[in-house]
This record gives structure tokens, sequence and C-alpha cells, in this order.
């Protein structure tokens, strides 16, 4: 690369990369198979459209590319092509999930999903995003005790509001999701079932988790966390006489985007074949496994874990109501003082504010792909205890 400045930017981000623990649980490191495809010539083509109906002519390789990238994400969830349709066009997370909002709810009609201090995400109708100013969001929380979904609660909520849409999915939750119970609520009130398995898309691809697929009409998940691919997402809808699946398709384009990121579509491609093999289910086997032990050091140390445990690859420290009594962002900027990076969290009817939360969140994807094992994450655990200590 001849511009000296990005060179070395590149350059040093790889470099903080290595050096740095990631806690993270959104975040992972991808193969240098998806990057190679990320930098492709793929870059170069404007392809407006799906395939077989594009606007621009030059789209042979690219049409081929968009199909396969669809039929490997129908493979790696086990899924019938005549069943579920695939829109791997989304540039991310969040407008993936408003692209489905416009092509299902009705301007000013409800959303329920869960409240962010619960562990929901900002994308799913909560009223500091665009898509809680579109739609009126109807929060369900976790139960005050336990911190897990009460779908008791929940249950009477939706039927007293009898929101367009139910969407299960979280940002910080750390505990499995029984569809089958949020299938029978959806159905009771005649909504439709939307799971953003975006967190634990990895997890549920391996077998590790509840299969959302076996109850939801639409599923949404971003590439970048569990599955390791590049930043992007991929929406699922069944294929009936609703034709939601037609609607989501063209919410995505011409509604929101103009033409794909193919080099991105590519990189998707990459990832899911790279997620459909024995090595990646093993990854995620300990992936689980560096979780437990990591969130057991913790409460052996004295802390308080939300939910009190994890199911899968995260969990929530409280930091505030600890021994050391620190806001998650005093918390997480000792931490990064001493490389390890972390992020400020709200927790469950948090006491604090956003930008100065209770709580931080532990993610174990980005260090298991370095190689981490059960005993480094008991080791750090003793040394983020030690830090904020002193």
């Amino acid at each position: 690369m001849k511009d000296i400045f990005i060179k070395k930017i590149i350059q040093n981000e790889k470099k903080r990369q290595k050096k740095q623990i990631n806690l993270i649980a959104s975040e992972n490191t991808v193969s240098k198979n998806v990057l190679n495809a990320l930098g492709s010539e793929l870059v170069n083509k404007y392809s407006e459209g799906y395939p077989g109906k594009r606007y621009y002519e030059g789209n042979k390789y690219i049409d081929d590319l968009e199909r396969e990238t669809q039929k490997r994400a129908l493979e790696l969830f086990r899924l019938n092509e005549s069943l579920w349709s695939v829109n791997v066009q989304a540039l991310s997370g969040s407008t993936a999930n408003f692209a489905i909002y416009a092509a299902i709810v009705p301007l000013g009609e409800k959303i329920m999903s869960m409240e962010l201090s619960s562990g929901g995400h900002l994308s799913q109708g909560q009223a500091v995003s665009f898509s809680g100013k579109v739609w009126k969001q109807i929060p369900y929380s976790v139960n005050e005790k336990t911190e897990l979904l009460d779908y008791n609660s929940i249950e009477i909520i939706a039927r007293k509001e009898k929101p367009v849409i139910i969407t299960v999915g979280f940002s910080s939750y750390s505990r499995d999701i029984d569809y089958q119970k949020m299938k029978y609520i959806s159905e009771s009130v005649g909504a439709l079932l939307h799971v953003d398995m975006s967190h634990t898309a990895g997890i549920i691809a391996s077998g590790c988790m509840n299969n959302p697929f076996l109850y939801a009409d639409i599923v949404m998940t971003t590439t970048q966390k569990t599955l390791r691919g590049p930043r992007s997402a991929i929406i699922f809808s069944k294929i009936d006489g609703r034709e939601i699946h037609k609607k989501i398709n063209k919410s995505i384009f011409p509604g929101l985007l103009g033409g794909p990121h193919n080099n991105q579509i590519a990189g998707v491609a990459v990832a899911l074949k790279e997620a459909n093999t024995d090595k990646f289910k093993a990854y995620i086997q300990q992936c689980l496994n560096n979780a437990q032990v990591f969130c057991e050091e913790f409460k052996k140390l004295g802390w308080e874990i939300v939910s009190g445990g994890t199911d899968n690859h995260l969990f929530v420290l409280k930091t505030l109501d600890s021994q050391f009594k620190m806001t998650g962002k005093q918390v997480s900027e000792i931490l990064k003082d001493h490389d390890i990076i972390v992020n400020m969290n709200i927790i469950p009817f948090d006491r604090g504010k956003p930008l100065s939360p209770s709580g931080i969140r532990i993610g174990v994807p980005f260090q298991t792909s370095k190689g981490w094992k059960e005993e480094k994450f008991r080791a750090l655990a003793r040394k983020i205890h030690s830090l904020l200590k002193k």
C-alpha cells in the first residue's frame, strides 16, 4: 500500500489486536480467507437488484456468488430451501432489523422486544434508536429476582398490547431462550415471531443452543460475532402464503439499500463454509467451556453475575454491587490501561445511567479464537480482580 498514513493505521490496529486481551462479546477475529474475500475485485461491481433480476449488466458472477451464499446459509442451519428464504444483502444487524420492521409493521404500530437494561438491543425499537421513533416499542423485562426471562409476564404484556411482531434476541442476556413458549405467546395474540440470534448464531449452528428455526417466522443474524465472519447480516424468512420473504426482500431493496457490498457477501460465504465444519464446532464448544469457567472463577472471587451464570459465550458482571463499588465505566477504563478490553454495560433495573452503568459485559469468542482455553481464563479472572484491588 502506497498510502503511508492508512498503512500505518492498519499496522497499528493489527498490533493492538495482537497485544490486547479482547473481551468484547460482539467482536471476533476472521480468517485470512475471509480477509482475502473482503479485499477482492468484487468491491468494484455495482449490483442493484437480486440474482437474475439486476438493473446493471455484467453480474453473472455476482449472481453465482449471492446464490452460493444463500445456499451455504441454508446448509449451515439445516434448512429446506422450499421453506425458507435467505437475504444476504443487509449491511448490518441494525439495517436488517429496520428492514424487517419496515416490511411487516405499519408506521406507528407496536413492536414488542426486550427492554434495553434486561439485555435487548438498540435496533429492536428502543426509544433512542430510529426504530423507536418510527414504531412504538412494547418492552418486556427479566424477572427482578431471578434476572431470567419471565414468560408468564411476557404473555400478559402481549395479550394486553397485541403487538404486530414480537422480537426475541439480545445484546447482553447470558441465557438460552425457550422459543417454543415465545411462539405460543406470539400465536396467541396474532403476532409474528422474529428472532434476532446475532450473538448466538455460531452456537445455534453447532447445535449447542435451542433452535429458533423450529418456531420463528423470521430469523436475523449478524455474521461477525460467534459466526466469525465480516460485519454483515443475514435474514431468514419463512416461505408461505403470507409472503413475508417477498416483503422483506423489497424492504431491503429498493426500500433501504442500493447495490449490495459484494465483497462483504463473499466474506460471509467463506465464513459460512468455515462454520460448517467439525473444527468450528470444536471452537464453539471451547467458547462455551471458557465462558463457564471464566464466570465460575469470578463467582469464587465474590463477584455477582447477572442471572447467576451463563449458557452462552457472554455474561455481565455487576461492578457497582461488587466489593469495589465501581461503575462499569470506571472498571473498563482501569482494565484498558492494562490492555484488557471490555465494555461497560447496563444491568437489569440499573440505578446508574447509560454512560455510567453498573456493570461490564464479558465475552470469550475473540480470545478463544486466539487459542485460549480454560486455565487462561481462570488466571485472567484472578488478574482482573487483583487489578481492581489496587
